[in-house]
């Protein structure tokens, strides 16, 4: 029996690669070319839409742990991600075309694993399935979903503009990572002053604006906001946000901007940048006027404007069991960003998680439970948390991970230092979860100290 695998983004390309490395057959199904998403502009497998950004990498950041945690698991995703990666301070940023050709290599070259290019408009039944369409499916796979999975719910995303390197007027930035990570020099930064940080905010509060259809509720990730939506909430919001000028003191004058805009790499080769956190739903010209008065920015050449497109997800409290199967059914799945679960590295988790339970079920043997107070635990954990009626999609955090107390000895131990310890402990527990699924030891894992 062979599992059928919808989608082939990050949570489907994972999850197809979980499910032959435990011996199963699996068809992946992929839309494009013959049809492209509202914010996709390749056929490429795993494509990134919106960031090239798979965030922190550090133990105590819960999205560290939970790349560390795939990385037990031999994870096609993040270890793509990782020998595609560009400088990016505490970060693993990617570049995008390399990232997806190795994922797409990767898929392509396993014997277990057949793509097929072609659109999939009716969820089956009669095998086992893993719906991971992401959150932008076509408008015949959306009612197959209103179908299987009752009310469906939405928000708005945006995506941030990339300029040419070749267009950048490196005189008014200066390189340097927070706090020196990474390289220590990972991200050109625009210094601002009180008077050019009021000019971004007004033109980011009067300039046109894209408009959702009048008979929508306008709902936003709050962890990917529009950067209009956060001026809009106060003067400062920005500076406590992602133009936050802390551990960035500008090295030529040896003293802390009033704000900063930072620039992350796009590629290896550096020749494209994007703005940070500057995700938008300005219109095309308004992106232009405002952004083309940040410093250095005068001439710049845009290859990719900011872009909004409408998420669609699923009510997964109450549609999905704690292995991510739609209730009621024998080995129906759901994975990645149509869960509501948020972000590059939990979409892959989903992923990981339901190729494995899905290829015991084939397999014929038991079922099997990811350790409780791992990252992963805590991705589930969201997508079950029943408390709230009003559910909506959120990144991997520690809440849902138990907080044990400390050993004799540390009773004044930080939170850093807690969550290192928690981390490790995870880890520790995930290589044996991956030995019990037969798997060779994982590589020493990168960021362990």
């Amino acid at each position: 029996m062979k599992l059928t695998v919808i989608g082939g983004g990050l949570a489907g390309c994972e999850a197809a690669w979980q499910a032959a490395c435990c011996g199963v057959d699996v068809d992946l199904y992929e839309i494009g070319p013959q049809k492209t998403g509202p914010a996709h502009k390749t056929s490429n497998l795993a494509e990134l839409v919106c960031s090239n950004s798979l965030r922190g990498a550090a133990l105590e950041n819960a999205v560290g742990l939970l790349k560390e945690e795939l990385a037990t698991l031999d994870s096609l995703i993040v270890g793509s991600a990782r020998e595609a990666a560009v400088p990016a301070g505490g970060a693993l940023a990617v570049d995008r075309a390399v990232f997806a050709q190795l994922v797409q290599q990767r898929i392509e070259s396993h014997a277990r694993i057949t793509v097929h290019r072609e659109e999939v408009q009716t969820i089956p039944f009669d095998r086992p399935v893993i719906v991971a369409c992401g959150p932008l499916p076509s408008d015949d796979l959306l009612r197959s979903l209103d179908a299987v999975a009752g009310k469906r719910l939405h928000y708005y995303d945006a995506a941030s503009p990339i300029v040419a390197a070749d267009s950048i007027d490196e005189s008014a930035m200066y390189r340097k990572s927070r706090y020196d990570k990474g390289e220590g020099a990972d991200y050109l930064n625009i210094p601002l002053e009180r008077e050019q940080y009021l000019q971004l905010l007004n033109d980011l509060r009067t300039l046109p604006r894209h408009e959702t259809e009048p008979f929508e509720e306008t709902k936003y990730f709050e962890g990917c906001l529009p950067i209009e939506e956060m001026a809009d909430r106060g003067d400062d919001t920005l500076r406590y946000g992602p133009l936050k000028p802390v551990g960035l003191r500008d090295p030529r004058t040896d003293t802390a901007p009033y704000a900063v805009v930072q620039l992350r790499k796009e590629n290896i080769e550096g020749t494209a940048y994007n703005l940070v956190g500057f995700q938008t739903r300005l219109k095309w010209p308004a992106q232009k006027e405002a952004f083309g008065k940040l410093p250095g920015l005068q001439q710049a050449e845009w290859l990719r404007l900011g872009v909004m497109h409408r998420n669609t997800f699923i009510d997964s409290p109450r549609v999905l069991d704690s292995k991510l199967r739609l209730r009621g059914s024998a080995a129906l799945y759901f994975a990645g960003q149509i869960t509501g679960a948020e972000g590059y590295v939990e979409a892959a988790a989903c992923g990981a998680m339901t190729g494995i339970h899905a290829a015991r079920h084939i397999l014929g043997v038991a079922p099997i439970e990811f350790p409780p107070d791992t990252a992963f635990s805590a991705v589930v954990a969201h997508l079950q948390n029943t408390q709230t009626a009003d559910f909506q999609p959120a990144n991997v955090t520690w809440a849902f991970m138990s907080h044990a107390e400390p050993v004799e000895g540390r009773h004044r131990e930080g939170k850093k230092e807690k969550r290192h310890r928690m981390a490790l402990a995870a880890l520790g527990a995930m290589q044996a979860f991956a030995q019990q699924l037969g798997r060779a030891p994982a590589a020493e894992l990168a960021t362990i100290s």
